[in-house]
């Protein structure tokens, strides 16, 4: 599958197990769009374990701007204060609309799980069309101690109660997942 069709076929899984997807063209823009819709949905403090200190400066910069707390750790004494989780995604699968998210840390789990929104930046370079195109970067990162990779197919849904159809009910209400075009 070429890189367009599999961004196309990745968009059109992951929308329709009620994901949002947007490219973006660096870091920076998506720091700012992270920030920015989490300051529109009411929220004040945005959760974002895990990025390098080179980039928390931009990532800074953006939650200053829309007025918000940025904590980058000690999420589990947090719990319940932000409502934005951002994480980098490390891969995308096109056949599921599924990201894989190296969650080796507990923060990055917290982060994933804890927020009213999920925001993943997602390298678009990084797509792969199926699970078996990814076979070998998932054995090697679960090679290394300790290996966790959370597999996010939306937002939290649950149809336990009556089988209607509750989104969040478990983890994020939405899943907002930035393709970004850099290669970083």
């Amino acid at each position: 599958m070429s890189q367009p069709q599999l961004r196309q076929e990745f968009s059109r899984r992951a929308e329709a197990v009620s994901a949002v997807v947007k490219t973006v063209e660096s870091l920076e823009d998506a720091f700012a769009q992270a920030a920015r819709l989490t300051r529109e949905q009411g929220g004040a403090c945005l959760a974002a374990p895990g990025w390098e200190p080179g980039e928390l400066a931009a990532l800074q910069a953006a939650c200053e701007r829309e007025g918000l707390e940025l904590i980058t750790q000690g999420l589990r004494e947090r719990a319940g204060q932000f409502h934005t989780g951002l994480t980098r995604a490390q891969w995308g699968v096109a056949e599921t609309g599924t990201i894989v998210v190296d969650s080796a840390s507990e923060d990055l789990r917290l982060a994933t799980m804890l927020a009213e929104m999920h925001v993943a930046v997602l390298p678009a370079a990084n797509l792969r069309a199926d699970l078996f195109a990814l076979e070998d970067e998932v054995n090697r990162t679960l090679g290394r101690a300790p290996g966790y990779l959370a597999f996010i197919s939306g937002p939290s849904r649950t149809g336990d109660i009556e089988l209607v159809l509750t989104l969040g009910a478990h983890g994020p209400r939405q899943l907002h997942i930035l393709l970004l075009e850099e290669s970083s």
